[in-house]
């Protein structure tokens, strides 16, 4: 019997810097599976990346141009029809060099059934890694449903119902499989993004990131249309306004769409002594950074597509320990549990206080911090999340003809 193969595809961002793509393709040449990805370059790509692709035995990574990161819609559309060409043309390239059995396709954007179909003719299978839903995420976006909202309805339909298996981020997204895709729940795999506790190093607090501030907060994560990063302006702007608070700093890890904007929002408030913008930067600085903090924060307001998702950076806090302030959402309390404090409204004022009322309350942090830990070594981590994976792909080549590239 020949070894499985399985072929990744992702969009939006490079295999090797997304983190629950990367571990999934670790996990399954762990499970003894070849493995092969496609992804567009990485533009924020360094020598740390470079050494990273050319260490992975049996792992091809192949990359192609991403011309524009896509803002508006007519972006967003260019972008994906740029994507969905290279992808057919490096799927086609390995397919007839080294034939795969599987492939593994994570959204956003739902395109990706179009390239499964054509090769489910051949008999490879589908497995549809269900990250964002789409049609909520436009709606977050550009605040209105309409034509283009119908269609990433019929693109999510026609991926759930194109996909041998489907694995999804939580309980919420596995109802909308079932429900709105029609899938039988047997099909659909829970897998969550929880990190890999053994590449979490102890680090020590740096205290010279607070720079003669008080107190240190954090976020981590992408700096896009969406993700809220304008409501923690707001925040800071009425703490130092109104609350009469000089002694916070904010770090930003991350960049992306809106990073420009946002950086130059943040002078026109005046407010660039209490922020520090790193951009992308080296998992070691980030694991210094999330060990200084005091509190990490997620200013995204609650709506229909926060209230249903998981959101990595929520686990990356809690692996280290960090007490968190968010708004309200369904998920997000099934993720943090006692590890965050809630605002229950949209109100930026209202997370500002809740904000100041931890930073003072050590006690509060302390517990917060170890009851997030122990979620995440008991149950969230990905050590134990990769043999929901493993079943996945079990379940896939179960349904493989016995005789698919049996020479």
């Amino acid at each position: 019997m020949t070894q499985k193969h399985i072929l990744f595809i992702v969009e939006n961002n490079c295999a090797l810097r997304d983190r629950r793509v990367w571990a999934e393709i670790l996990a399954a040449r762990e499970f003894g599976y070849t493995v092969s990805a496609i992804c567009p370059k990485d533009n924020l790509r360094n020598g740390d990346d470079e050494q990273r692709s050319t260490r992975l035995d049996g792992i091809r990574v192949y990359q192609h141009p991403r011309l524009v990161e896509g803002r508006g819609v007519v972006g967003l559309l260019f972008e994906y029809a740029n994507a969905l060409f290279w992808e057919i043309i490096l799927s086609a390239r390995v397919f007839c060099t080294h034939p795969f059995h599987i492939i593994h396709a994570a959204n956003p954007p739902d395109h990706l059934f179009l390239i499964a179909m054509f090769y489910k003719l051949f008999g490879v299978k589908f497995v549809f890694d269900h990250h964002d839903i789409t049609p909520e995420a436009y709606i977050a976006k550009f605040g209105n449903k309409g034509r283009f909202h119908n269609i990433l309805l019929l693109m999510e339909r026609l991926s759930f119902r194109s996909a041998d298996v489907v694995i999804t981020t939580n309980a919420s997204y596995k109802k909308i499989a079932v429900e709105r895709g029609s899938k039988d729940s047997s099909d659909v795999i829970v897998v969550r993004n929880g990190p890999t506790l053994s590449q979490l190093p102890q680090i020590q607090p740096n205290p010279k990131l607070r720079e003669g501030f008080r107190y240190l907060v954090g976020y981590v994560g992408v700096i896009g249309q969406q993700e809220g990063i304008e409501n923690l302006l707001r925040i800071v702007d009425y703490i130092v306004r109104i609350k009469k608070r000089e002694d916070i700093k904010f770090i930003i890890v991350g960049t992306g769409t809106n990073w420009k904007q946002v950086v130059r929002l943040c002078g026109e408030m005046g407010l660039d002594r209490y922020f520090w913008f790193t951009g992308y930067i080296p998992d070691r600085d980030l694991y210094e950074i999330l060990s200084s903090v005091d509190v990490c924060v997620n200013p995204e307001f609650g709506n229909e597509f926060t209230d249903k998702s998981t959101m990595i950076k929520i686990m990356e806090y809690m692996a280290f320990e960090r007490p968190i302030v968010q708004f309200y959402t369904r998920e997000g309390e099934v993720t943090a549990g006692e590890a965050a404090s809630y605002v229950r409204h949209n109100s930026p004022n209202l997370f500002a206080e809740e904000l100041l009322g931890l930073l003072e309350d050590a006690g509060r942090r302390n517990t917060m911090g170890i009851s997030g830990r122990k979620r995440i070594e008991n149950e969230l981590c990905w050590e134990r999340q990769k043999g929901e994976l493993k079943k996945a792909y079990d379940r896939a080549c179960t349904l493989l003809p016995l005789d698919r590239f049996a020479s």
